[in-house]
């Protein structure tokens, strides 16, 4: 049987990794261990390596996040966000966030924020914790 394949936004994939023991931390534990197919872009992976090193909670220098991020590609599907702009999303920035999930054909967008999930009515976007209710494993 063929598995799940989600977008994990870069919220999720830094909730993760500073909180291990959180839905979304144990969603990416499912990920790594074979459980879920995860499409990523570039787009993606680029704010994870902007991010990560604001957080106190994750000590690592720039060269190991490059180094993550890079692993995480390996271990994901990627895509190139390709499409027509939504002009409903309230953050132009989030664009490439919808399109990765649009241009992939996967089943969701797993993402915290408000200015994606203002979309759920029109496209599959759910909240970790919505997501592990329904699929954790």
């Amino acid at each position: 049987m063929a598995r799940l394949r989600v977008v994990l936004d870069t919220n999720v994939l830094v909730s993760g990794l500073a909180y291990p023991g959180s839905v979304p931390g144990r969603i990416m534990t499912v990920w790594q261990q074979g459980g879920l197919g995860v499409v990523l872009s570039h787009y993606i992976l680029d704010e994870l390596v902007q991010v990560l090193p604001r957080l106190k909670k994750v000590h690592m220098t720039a060269m190991e996040i490059r180094d993550l991020a890079d692993s995480l590609m390996f271990q994901a599907e990627m895509v190139e966000p390709d499409g027509v702009p939504d002009l409903a999303l309230r953050d132009p920035a989030d664009q490439a966030i919808l399109q990765t999930l649009l241009t992939s054909g996967a089943r969701y967008l797993v993402t915290g924020d408000k200015d994606l999930l203002a979309l759920a009515d029109r496209y599959p976007i759910v909240t970790p914790a919505d997501f592990w209710a329904q699929y954790g494993m």
